[in-house]
């Protein structure tokens, strides 16, 4: 699964990888003396020789490659080296079989479970108040400033959706009636509909990575692919360019059909259907009425697609890398999944404050009981515990290059095909992507 990532051009193939720099040799000789060196990453396997060769101008200087013993894909170096190419600070050791989920949650305090009114208030008061300073900014901003005052928004936008989060899992407030108030109120911003989205992200805690299974972010089947060329097309646009929008198509394919729930379930899917259709009704004529369609653009669709945007990353760089593997179910790990599979992600301070910390995000799936405002100390605590197993990163443009055009097709091996290998003629939008994306990591 090839991906060219700036000048250099990475193998990355699954649970056996190997990495493959470049195997360019330059040579920068001043008198007498020559130098060699690798240029892009030294071969798996053999072993970087630099030498200084006393030698006249006629000379011809010859590398030789020694060959060496392979780093182990166990050990700490290889490790290492995946890291720096996928963009990762840490990629986490594999986690023994034998742990399972409730390991990791009794070696968790106790504190980091309990629920503070205040603490979960607080982060309602943040998202409010941000999100009115969005609106006023957005009424206030010329033409040129808008883009930031609608990234502000949508990102503050993006915290309502953290507190319905919150709700679904119980770990807002100790008062069942409340969490479904304030989840199916935060979530109408957004047009969302509480009920059908809290039973189906249950099921994402229940089965992450888990093929055939996930209902969030799920590699795209070989079968499905080569079937039917126009829907090739789409899923090249969708997984590639298009990717950090996708969430919009999981929101309306995902909660808003009746047959897509259980019997026991469909009463609860109607109501909160009817609250974001009454929104919709309600909401939109009085925006367009004061505002118009203008405003109607400016003071919510543009937000909203700043808050799946976030939906979209943050949902990705979770739970997506070339290493993270999805498996079916016979052979799928809980704990492996929850705490090996899940990805910790750092973001600028101010996105973490908006958005409650959903970033610190491997307690969330060793226990989404925990409330968003103790998720730092449950991770302090993980990490104390368990961190050479964690998988941990900074928001970095190589991270993001790498999801984008590597993560695309499932193999049993390799983890994930890019479109690149499986249909070239046809992935011009993922060379796009190759040649415009930074590889900063």
């Amino acid at each position: 699964m090839a991906s060219r990532l700036a000048d250099s051009v990475f193998l990355f193939i699954g649970p056996n990888h190997s990495l493959f720099g470049s195997q360019k040799i330059a040579s920068f000789h001043s008198p007498g003396i020559c130098q060699l060196k690798w240029d892009g990453l030294q071969l798996k396997g053999i072993k970087q020789r630099r030498c200084s060769v006393p030698t006249k101008r006629n000379n011809i200087i010859q590398a030789v490659a020694i060959p060496v013993a392979p780093s182990s894909p166990d050990s700490a170096d290889y490790r290492k080296q995946l890291a720096e190419s996928y963009g990762f600070k840490q990629i986490g050791e594999p986690l023994p079989e034998n742990v399972t989920v409730r390991d990791v949650i009794e070696s968790l305090p106790k504190k980091v479970f309990e629920i503070d009114d205040v603490k979960a208030w607080r982060s309602v008061l943040i998202s409010a108040t941000s999100y009115a300073l969005g609106l006023f900014m957005i009424s206030k901003a010329p033409w040129y400033l808008l883009p930031l005052a609608w990234g502000w928004t949508g990102t503050a936008v993006t915290g309502f959706f953290v507190i319905g989060h919150d709700c679904a899992h119980k770990s807002f407030s100790k008062s069942k009636i409340v969490e479904d108030i304030v989840g199916t109120l935060a979530f109408l911003p957004l047009i969302y509909p509480y009920e059908p989205w809290r039973f189906k992200h249950d099921k994402h805690h229940a089965k992450t990575n888990m093929l055939a299974e996930d209902t969030a972010w799920h590699p795209v089947w070989k079968g499905e692919f080569d079937e039917v060329p126009l829907l090739r097309k789409a899923l090249i646009f969708a997984y590639g360019p298009f990717r950090p929008w996708m969430s919009i198509g999981h929101w309306y394919l995902w909660h808003f059909d009746l047959n897509k729930f259980r019997p026991n379930e469909v009463k609860r899917v109607k109501i909160s259907l009817a609250c974001v259709f009454a929104f919709m009704a309600v909401g939109w004529s009085l925006i367009i009425l004061k505002t118009g369609v203008m405003g109607w653009i400016n003071y919510w669709l543009m937000p909203w697609l700043g808050y799946h945007f976030w939906m979209s990353t943050f949902t990705m760089v979770h739970h997506t890398a070339p290493h993270i593997p999805f498996k079916p179910s016979d052979k799928w790990n809980a704990a492996q999944a929850q705490l090996n599979g899940t990805v910790h992600c750092d973001y600028p301070r101010w996105i973490e404050i908006l958005c409650h910390d959903i970033n610190v995000h491997i307690p969330h799936h060793v226990s989404p009981r925990i409330p968003s405002y103790n998720l730092k100390a449950a991770h302090e605590s993980l990490q104390q515990n368990w961190g050479k197993y964690m998988n941990e990163a900074k928001w970095n443009w190589r991270l993001m290059k790498v999801i984008m055009t590597v993560c695309h097709v499932y193999d049993e091996t390799k983890n994930y095909v890019s479109f690149e290998e499986v249909a070239p003629e046809e992935s011009e939008p993922i060379k796009f992507l190759n040649r415009l994306m930074p590889d900063y990591a």
